[in-house]
């Protein structure tokens, strides 16, 4: 995206990247840049007093008080105060974050988000295919709308992090950055549903990634990195150095990690760097290029390994 990066581990979205000393405490624990902790589409909505209508209101009651409250609490103009902060008080570049669902008016804001200094802004979007009036096509189009309208304001590099319910991922990823996108990060990570048994309710489930959910953004970064002409970042499942080195051989320019953060604490980005440089050392690299992407699909060994999707009967294990 053309950022300079000290280091190949981006700290996601989240808590820890929602107060300038959390992002100081990132920087110096060797994080490469940050996302800040996302603003939602809501909130901006609510700021520029564009209200959430009467019927999504009592359709999701929960929801819309969580807004509400949320937005008194956290302005607009305190997200744009953590960007200047943050820009006389950290390197690294800051990037951020907006979870946005439509390209309504909120995408002017775009704009306040570069002249406050941000280096890239990332697009968080996601449609839940839910709808059965609604097309693939129909959902589609909401992507290149925001991705369309956001890139029309601002001249700083546009991300823009997905998740996997795409029934042609190779192609939709390749029209993002036909469209402008600079990086697409793999993938979004969801709220989870679970249901308690005993007072049987509906609740959150899952609230962290495990490391064998690296499988996925495993995948689908040696699958496309090398197709797509733009970047392309790992999310979810990387919780240490050795799956740090994963991604990056697949062919990840970086990886942004949260889940580990808040498992093992901020030093897992210094634990994760100290894997990486041992392993490079071991293995005779000088620098990052001398071995990104080296395992992904077009220059493995087997490239057929990542396309296998259903198991032989010798490998399940089935007589």
């Amino acid at each position: 995206m053309g950022l300079d990066l000290k280091s190949p581990v981006i700290a996601g979205s989240s808590g820890l990247t929602s107060s300038l000393e959390g992002i100081v405490d990132l920087e110096k624990k060797g994080a490469g840049a940050v996302v800040i902790k996302s603003l939602f589409e809501e909130e901006i909505m609510h700021d520029i007093r564009k209200t959430v209508e009467k019927d999504s209101a009592n359709q999701y009651s929960e929801a819309y008080e969580y807004i509400s409250n949320y937005s008194r609490h956290h302005h607009i103009d305190e997200y744009l105060k953590l960007i200047k902060s943050c820009k006389r008080e950290v390197s690294i570049p800051v990037m951020a974050s907006i979870n946005c669902v439509s390209a309504e008016e909120w995408t002017s804001f775009a704009s306040s988000i570069q002249q406050a200094g941000a280096d890239a802004i990332q697009l968080n979007i996601f449609v839940l295919p839910a709808d059965s009036n609604h097309t693939g096509e129909q959902n589609e189009k909401i992507y290149f709308d925001i991705l369309g309208e956001v890139l029309r304001r601002v001249t700083i590099p546009v991300s823009i992090k997905i998740g996997y319910y795409f029934s042609a991922m190779a192609k939709i990823t390749q029209k993002f950055a036909w469209t402008g996108a600079q990086g697409i990060i793999l993938f979004n990570r969801f709220c989870s549903p679970d249901i308690d048994v005993v007072e049987q309710k509906v609740i959150p489930s899952h609230i962290f990634s495990s490391p064998s959910e690296i499988a996925l953004p495993l995948r689908w970064v040696a699958m496309l990195s090398d197709r797509i002409q733009c970047d392309i970042v790992a999310s979810t499942g990387i919780h240490d150095g050795e799956g740090l080195i994963k991604i990056l051989l697949a062919g990840a320019k970086a990886a942004e990690v949260a889940s580990t953060l808040y498992l093992n604490g901020t030093e897992r980005i210094t634990d994760m760097l100290i894997d990486l440089k041992s392993w490079m050392e071991k293995n005779g690299y000088t620098s990052l290029p001398d071995f990104v992407g080296t395992m992904s699909h077009k220059k493995a060994g087997n490239p057929a390994a990542y396309e296998r999707v259903q198991y032989m009967k010798h490998i399940a294990g089935i007589a």
